[in-house]
């Protein structure tokens, strides 16, 4: 009796393994590495197809605005004379963050959820050289007709207390499917080379939790994100001094 009982909960535990694999295969994404799932994620695995079907419309949504950001940063490498966008990377949030995030809005657990309540689910970030690049990226893409912005945070004009800086968008597509059109949510983030380098690092940094000194470490990432912001000032300072028309060769 014992080894039946035993060998049941091993095929039990085996088809959840298999489930997981197969949604991870399916969506993409690597979320069983480097993540512990939690108890509940099973809410999820009930919506298998579903699922998969709203990632790949988040995906779309992505290289919809993804498009756009490419199409003006080769207009203005044609009417300026350079790129005003110097690298665009893009992401899909873990299934897992997805169920954090949901839980801590305290936000009902489906498919349906997902769309209503999280905008940031798409999102790409957009690395500028200098920081008015940064603005008028932001209001070239605001300004096209199908593009709806729902919210916007300036953190370069109003930092957060650590010291990030990034302007961040919230806007909505309109993607079209053979079952029609939907207006799909995409966080747009914008910064300079020099805020996506310290960005990068205190990630890096931040991620080890168990560290002693905690303040002076905040204090010293701050004093740095300081720094580097002055530096991002002075570079734009002598940008336009050099090219006082806004135009700068190759």
């Amino acid at each position: 009796m014992l080894i039946v009982v035993m060998k049941q909960n091993t095929l039990q535990k085996e088809r959840r393994e298999e489930g997981f694999q197969h949604m991870e295969k399916n969506t993409g994404r690597t979320f069983l590495e480097n993540a512990q799932i939690p108890e509940d994620f099973g809410a999820f695995m009930e919506y298998g197809k579903e699922f998969e079907a709203l990632i790949m419309r988040y995906k779309c949504a992505i290289r919809e605005v993804q498009t756009k950001l490419e199409v003006l940063n080769d207009e203005l490498s044609v009417k300026t004379n350079r790129n005003p966008i110097s690298g665009i990377k893009s992401r899909i949030k873990k299934p897992v963050s997805i169920l954090e995030k949901l839980k801590r809005q305290n936000c009902e657990i489906s498919i349906e959820s997902i769309y209503e309540n999280l905008n940031d689910v798409a999102g790409i970030r957009v690395i500028c050289s200098f920081i008015d690049d940064i603005y008028a990226v932001a209001n070239m893409l605001a300004v096209q007709d199908d593009i709806k912005v729902i919210r916007v945070k300036d953190y370069i004009k109003n930092p957060k207390p650590g010291g990030y800086r990034s302007y961040h968008m919230i806007v909505e597509i309109p993607v079209f499917f053979s079952d029609g059109k939907q207006d799909i949510r995409v966080e747009v983030q914008i910064r300079t080379i020099a805020m996506d380098f310290w960005a990068s690092l205190e990630h890096q940094l931040r991620y080890k939790k168990d560290v002693q000194n905690n303040e002076e470490i905040a204090y010293r990432l701050k004093e740095c994100a300081d720094n580097i912001s002055s530096v991002d000032q002075e570079m734009q300072e002598i940008r336009k001094i050099m090219y006082p028309n806004g135009d700068v060769d190759r």
